[in-house]
């Protein structure tokens, strides 16, 4: 029986053509000469093919998410134009309109991501209502996880995978007896359970799997090593393992980043804080004796301490460095009760932005005592500081901001923290910033 899921391997290819294609299409604007049209054609072609299998842009799979393929457009389409710019510089120095490639760049990018999109949501239909292109997959173990994971695929047949059974691991018989079943019915992937395997029925799927050409997977149940966001790497021929890839530290995200905080934060001082500080000034000095401003110490990128700035909330007083704000506090000024129930008393951490002390989006900072009770008392919650902390984050966006109440509250925020720095993106740090203002024009139940 020939497999509906034959033609996937086309899909890439294809995507390549047609996305190449666009671009020399919408070219045409430019009217180059025969010698120029085939350099600008060849260096176009080159171009998008190198970055392409650099950031990998067509690593498009089954089970991506949409946030993913926009984030992936995003970032191809940024480089890419700094790409054609050089190419006009070097060559025009920039005699046609700036104007006229941003139009020719757009228009692409636009067609590009509507393909893209389409595509993806289409093979999402034609799965789930025709069931085509396929996958069928056997389970081999009865856990927890593999009971999820047969579950997700019966409730999500929009991504493809057809679970023909799940298998019982009793002996090394009952491992053959799986692969003849996998021969049989054309199975295409195999998932196992880490858990329920010894070292010679691994060993003897494995075996099966290379020698037969199908794709193996291991779910990392109850292997606590296994369950993290590992990071493989080679020395020379040597695997090496490490417990986590921050996407962050690849160079050109960290220049996406910090252009994007850099952006935004003078954005901000300029537009906003250039009139707002003299106003609220004179309020804050109106109501009580003091600074405008006020300064205190956090920990931030690799623990160093900074000093993260805020509108002045509260009347002066020698706890301010030990004590959290809490509902009832009698040191809150009125205006300070406005500032810090909008947020607004958050405003002047833009100036840290801009200093490189902190991103837009990152963990929040705690107070040095703080931190270094949570660093003794709350697991993982040093690994927040591999990255720039933020004046919001995934965290405060997800219900964990404001006092800490109960310990459960600084493990959530450790939780989400350690996701956002192992899944970075910048339309994450795009969809939390926009969470953040909705939050903050509904009004935050838990700021005061």
């Amino acid at each position: 029986m020939a497999k509906t899921g034959r033609y996937s391997p086309y899909i890439r290819p294809i995507s390549y053509v047609v996305d190449l294609g666009i671009l020399i299409l919408f070219a045409f604007q430019f009217k180059f000469d025969l010698e120029m049209s085939f350099l600008f054609y060849a260096y176009l072609v080159l171009s998008w093919l190198l970055l392409s299998i650099y950031l990998g842009f067509y690593e498009v799979y089954r089970f991506t998410k949409l946030i993913k393929i926009t984030s992936l457009t995003i970032t191809q389409a940024v480089l890419f134009t700094l790409i054609i710019f050089s190419f006009f510089g070097f060559f025009y120095q920039f005699s046609r309109e700036p104007s006229r490639i941003f139009l020719y760049l757009g228009k692409s990018f636009t067609v590009i991501f509507l393909i893209k999109i389409s595509l993806h949501f289409f093979l999402k239909k034609y799965r789930k209502d025709l069931g085509g292109n396929f996958r069928k997959t056997v389970i081999v173990g009865e856990s927890t996880k593999t009971l999820q994971l047969k579950s997700f695929f019966d409730d999500n047949p929009e991504y493809g995978y057809q679970c023909q059974r799940l298998f019982k691991t009793q002996s090394n018989s009952n491992i053959e007896q799986i692969g003849e079943f996998v021969l049989k019915n054309e199975i295409d992937e195999i998932y196992c359970s880490m858990s329920e395997l010894n070292n010679d029925q691994l060993n003897q799927i494995i075996s099966f799997a290379d020698n037969n050409l199908k794709v193996l997977k291991f779910l990392p149940d109850n292997k606590d090593l296994y369950s993290r966001k590992l990071n493989y790497e080679y020395y020379g021929f040597l695997p090496i393992i490490s417990l986590r890839r921050i996407p962050i530290d690849l160079p050109i995200n960290k220049f996406l980043k910090r252009a994007f905080d850099v952006i935004l934060s003078l954005v901000v001082i300029i537009l906003i804080l250039s009139w707002l500080t003299p106003l609220l000034a004179i309020w804050i000095k109106m109501e009580s004796k003091g600074a405008v401003f006020f300064k205190q110490k956090r920990n931030g990128l690799d623990y160093e301490e900074f000093y993260c700035y805020k509108y002045r909330s509260m009347k002066p007083n020698p706890e301010a460095d030990l004590h959290q704000v809490n509902k009832n506090d009698k040191r809150r000024t009125k205006i300070g009760k406005f500032m810090r129930k909008t947020s607004i008393d958050e405003l002047p951490q833009f100036f840290n932005v801009f200093k490189g002390d902190m991103s837009v989006v990152g963990p929040r900072p705690h107070m040095v005592s703080h931190t270094h009770n949570y660093a003794e008392s709350v697991d993982k919650f040093m690994v927040r500081h591999f990255i720039k902390p933020g004046i919001t984050g995934l965290a405060q966006v997800s219900g964990y901001r404001g006092e800490v109440e109960t310990e459960q509250d600084i493990i959530n925020r450790v939780k989400y923290d350690i996701f956002y720095l192992e899944n970075w993106s910048l339309l994450l740090d795009v969809k939390i910033i926009f969470q953040t203002m909705s939050n903050t024009i509904k009004g935050d139940k838990k700021a005061y």
